[in-house]
């Protein structure tokens, strides 16, 4: 999903800049008015696209294992207590975005109630917005399945900053 979220946005913005651009100019030139040239609400398109695509992508650094990891701290415990602290970890951070869930479910919720509509489109929001809770939702529940069964969790890269 987020792959098609993001290979949309690409193709949109391009098309909708050749349009006003390239097309709309080269047509003027030769006499021919055609009107607008570019994709009606391309950048509100677009900006819906990366709103789903990087909430899904959250699932997707975690699935792979690709996300920011910050190096502090980590030469402060024996190597022996990695894999305990890896799934404490793991189950903290589920937890956190478990968290990120609920404040997400409330926001979709109360956008929901009043009925938000999204300018030049007219669309109702929530919808589209329900893809942050479900994005830290199924990141958190990856967590807790590594907390689980740490077997199944992803090797970070063997070099990241």
């Amino acid at each position: 999903m987020a792959v098609v979220c993001f290979a949309f946005i690409a193709l949109i913005m391009v098309v909708d800049v050749f349009g006003r651009e390239i097309l709309g100019p080269a047509l003027a030139a030769l006499g021919i008015d055609i009107g607008p040239t570019g994709i009606f609400a391309a950048q509100r398109l677009a900006m819906i696209a990366l709103i789903i695509g990087s909430f899904m992508g959250v699932g997707i650094a975690t699935a792979t294992g690709s996300h920011l990891v910050p190096r502090v701290a980590f030469g402060w415990v024996p190597p022996h207590w990695a894999p305990t602290l890896d799934r404490v970890a793991d189950l903290v951070t589920g937890l956190f975005l478990l968290g990120f869930t609920w404040f997400g479910v409330v926001f979709v919720i109360s956008t929901a109630e009043v009925q938000l509509r999204m300018p030049v489109l007219d669309w109702l929001v929530w919808p589209l917005q329900s893809a942050i809770p479900i994005g830290f939702l199924s990141a958190a529940l990856r967590y807790f399945v590594y907390a689980a069964w740490p077997a199944i969790r992803p090797r970070p890269p063997e070099f990241q900053e």
